[in-house]
């Protein structure tokens, strides 16, 4: 790839005549936003930068973002504290469904949507419908973004990744030699793998990852490797009302702050980090490693809350809203009125989460090992294959009816 190469790229949407020059740039401070500034500022635009700090981020890094907007020349920056919108708007209906993407990953690019408001709230104050975004053209987080921004209103979507993608295969090589060549520079992890990071977890791909290697030392975020795992077990109670998680070992605590302070607890026990390979929206195979220490503790107190007091039937059924809800999310159809209708449900069927469950952890694993609720299905004459409050005669003639469909089918056609 020659300097010229790098110099010119392809043509990206400029201003229109009449229109405002200012576009919102929902900014990360990562390889991919920090490239858009420069490549749409040299088109004509006017970059005001926006960052939604949903909580992945310390104070250090969040400093650093900020620093890195100014040096790339933002017209302006902002940070919004994304925190409790993330909670309300995310974790709280992702709990109460309780399932993971194909049964796994736990949804932590879901910030996406709280990034969108944040950014058209910004457009909204500097009069202009111009936004702009750092995805790709091969992923996900494009549907995301742009779905979200075309049920919030009439919007100019501008991404300049996708803009460089038509002319040019390895755009992160292309990014980086950019910006070098404007005297910018890239740190080094974002030359090998693609982080995203915020209160939900950490997700790495890029590299060996994208390739179906065993990750190497570099792609780790917050979990602690084997080695480095506390030799004390930890144990940490969750109370919860109405299916949304509200103390801490006892004390009242706000969402995203306990959710935050559960992610310290249990990375250092490697809690919550995983591989998976999902069938994507765009129809790829796509590869990551994902570090969630607090979401999969969250989900697997208030799993075993669940199954203790709702009926079998709720038990049964709710998995089946639940993954419709977590593929609407995944998808982008985060404003899509079904979203809407499956968490009347979900939200309905948590009258009854109520209580406090002990979690334990001596590394890799949370298991929830005792359970209180005043709502326990608990009966009080019988403990499951120990003693009943019926008789043998009534146990056999229950058996009798119960499988009378499969005996008689078995009795004609032997």
């Amino acid at each position: 790839m020659s300097q010229s190469d790098a110099s010119a790229g392809p043509r990206s949407p400029v201003p229109g005549p009449g229109s405002s020059k200012d576009i919102v740039l929902a900014f990360s401070g990562g390889l991919d936003t920090s490239f858009c500034i420069p490549y749409l500022q040299e088109r004509g635009w006017a970059v005001h930068t926006v960052f939604a700090d949903t909580g992945g981020v310390d104070a250090e890094e969040r400093a650093y973002i900020e620093q890195r907007a100014a040096e790339l020349g933002a017209a302006s920056h902002v940070t919004v504290d994304g925190g409790p919108a993330i909670w309300e708007g995310f974790v709280k209906p992702f709990v109460w469904a309780g399932e993971g993407y194909q049964g796994q990953y736990p949804l932590l690019v879901s910030d996406r949507y709280l990034i969108v408001d944040a950014a058209l709230k910004r457009a909204a104050e500097l009069g202009t419908n111009a936004i702009a975004h750092g995805c790709t053209g091969m992923g996900n987080d494009q549907v995301r973004f742009d779905l979200a921004v075309k049920a919030s209103g009439d919007y100019q979507i501008v991404a300049p990744i996708r803009e460089i993608q038509k002319e040019h295969t390895q755009t992160r090589a292309y990014e980086q030699q950019y910006l070098e060549q404007r005297g910018f520079g890239v740190r080094a992890k974002q030359k090998s793998y693609t982080i995203n990071e915020n209160l939900l977890g950490v997700t790495l791909s890029g590299g060996e990852i994208d390739r179906w290697e065993a990750p190497g030392e570099g792609a780790r975020g917050w979990c602690a490797p084997r080695s480095e795992w506390p030799e004390q077990p930890l144990q940490v109670a969750l109370g919860f009302s109405n299916g949304e998680a509200v103390t801490l070992d006892g004390q009242p605590m706000a969402g995203a702050q306990l959710l935050a302070k559960l992610n310290g607890l249990f990375a250092p026990y490697g809690v919550g980090r995983g591989m998976y390979t999902g069938d994507t929206t765009i129809g790829l195979k796509g590869r990551i490693v994902y570090e969630a220490p607090g979401l999969i503790s969250l989900l697997a107190a208030h799993r075993a809350l669940e199954e203790a007091v709702l009926s079998k039937q709720q038990n049964r059924f709710k998995p089946e809203v639940a993954r419709k809800w977590v593929e609407v999310v995944y998808e982008g159809f985060y404003h899509d009125p079904i979203k809407t209708d499956l968490e009347a449900y979900l939200k309905s069927s948590q009258a009854t989460v109520n209580g406090e469950v002990v979690l334990e952890t001596r590394g890799g694993r949370v298991d929830a090992v005792a359970v209180r609720s005043p709502h326990l299905l608990h009966a009080k004459g019988a403990v499951y294959a120990q003693s009943a409050d019926w008789g043998v005669e009534e146990a056999e003639g229950f058996i009798k009816l119960f499988g009378m469909s499969s005996t008689l089918w078995a009795e004609i056609n032997r």
